[in-house]
């Protein structure tokens, strides 16, 4: 597949998005909430790749998004909180994504001790 068309395929997702937002809060929460980057790049993965190394990447792409989302998750009550309170945006995305990275980190130190290499 050309990169080009991956290129507008995604960059539209996106626009999609943010367009349905501007008109709904809730329904273009819904949809950015969906995991449409995730199966884009797995199905890319699936029509590039052959065999082995095809089903492999897909499963180990599923199997760390899952684990690198769960850290991801406070970043979308933080925000808000901040923001209602009348905090700058750019702080509030700034404390947000401070704290998505230390949870991260968390995250992976926990997991590492189950036997899931994060890092």
């Amino acid at each position: 597949m050309p990169i080009i068309l991956k290129y507008l395929i995604t960059a539209g997702l996106v626009v999609l998005i943010s367009e349905v937002a501007r008109r709904s809060d809730k329904l273009g929460a819904l949809i950015a909430a969906l995991p449409m980057v995730t199966v884009l790049a797995m199905t890319w993965m699936f029509f590039e790749l052959k065999g082995e190394q095809q089903t492999e990447k897909i499963a180990n792409h599923a199997w760390y998004t899952f684990w690198y989302v769960i850290p991801t998750m406070p970043m979308f009550l933080l925000m808000p909180w901040m923001l209602r309170r009348g905090i700058h945006y750019g702080w509030s995305l700034l404390a947000s994504c401070v704290l998505t990275a230390v949870l991260f980190v968390l995250t992976a130190w926990i997991m590492k001790r189950f036997g899931v290499e994060l890092m």
